[in-house]
């Protein structure tokens, strides 16, 4: 069994868990006060340690780095797992918690691992941004799938056809699985890289990932695009926005609107 490392810093700041999404860390359990994150003993390389230190002990937070016993982290995972509850027009909620009867979009997930960061602001304001673009009959490629709980949304919007790509291979079971509990059937999943994707002329583009991704691959998602297609991207802090804004400004697109929440910013771009 994989042995994992915990990392606890005492200090709640989703601008502390954006940074160290840059490392292999798979997930982070936010608490009022503080947060954990947890990474695979094989990934905490002394060089990552070391980065990781250095990074924490700037922002003047204390934290310490503990060996975690092999247990079950489906548990784990449940316990600190919140639903995102977008106006009336979707919530998304794992089983054990109650459906709301006023929500437009009652959407289950099976909250593993591959929920990842746990950065409600921005699968909020992907959502909420989803509301008022039109899906029907539309191809779309969700980049960075994690649950596949956007994918999941559009095929419920009317979306047509929908890929999904995650490198991690428990996002990719997990988006098969979250697909099938919720009854969506035009879901494509592939697990690795961007280059294994061969579609293009997707109508609709969902990126909801970290700045270094979205700014490396920006070449490759614009040409991904169908004419006049869309492209929402999110897993930005707002200090970044206009670097993200500027890599995809090169290849044509324009900034039709965006979202601020907690410090995070949603884009959404056309061309």
């Amino acid at each position: 069994m994989e042995i994992y490392y915990g990392l606890k810093v005492d200090r709640a700041d989703e601008i502390l868990i954006a940074f160290l999404t840059q490392f292999e860390f798979e997930s982070f359990e936010e608490n009022d006060d503080h947060f954990i994150g947890y990474i695979k003993k094989s990934n905490l390389t002394d060089e990552t340690r070391i980065e990781v230190e250095g990074l924490l002990t700037e922002h003047e937070v204390t934290f310490n780095f503990y060996e975690i016993e092999p247990q079950n982290w489906n548990e784990i995972w449940e316990a600190s797992f919140q639903p995102v509850i977008v106006g009336n027009f979707c919530q998304v909620r794992a089983d054990f918690h109650p459906s709301k009867d006023d929500i437009r979009y009652d959407l289950i997930i099976n909250p593993k691992m591959a929920f990842g960061t746990g950065h409600h602001a921005t699968t909020h304001m992907m959502i909420e941004k989803m509301a008022d673009i039109p899906f029907n009959e539309k191809k779309v490629f969700d980049f960075g799938c994690g649950t596949g709980i956007l994918a999941i949304l559009a095929s419920k919007l009317g979306a047509d056809k929908i890929d999904a790509l995650d490198i991690e291979y428990e996002s990719y079971m997990n988006t098969i699985e979250n697909a099938s509990i919720n009854q969506v059937k035009n879901i494509k999943a592939f697990e690795g890289d961007l280059d294994i994707i061969i579609g293009d002329n997707y109508d609709i583009i969902l990126a909801n990932i970290n700045r270094n991704i979205l700014v490396q691959n920006a070449n490759v998602l614009v040409g991904k695009l169908a004419v006049s297609g869309k492209l929402l991207l999110s897993g930005i802090l707002e200090e970044d926005a206009d670097s993200v804004l500027k890599s995809y400004a090169v290849f044509g697109l324009k900034n039709q609107s965006q979202l601020s929440r907690d410090g995070w910013v949603c884009l959404l771009m056309t061309q």
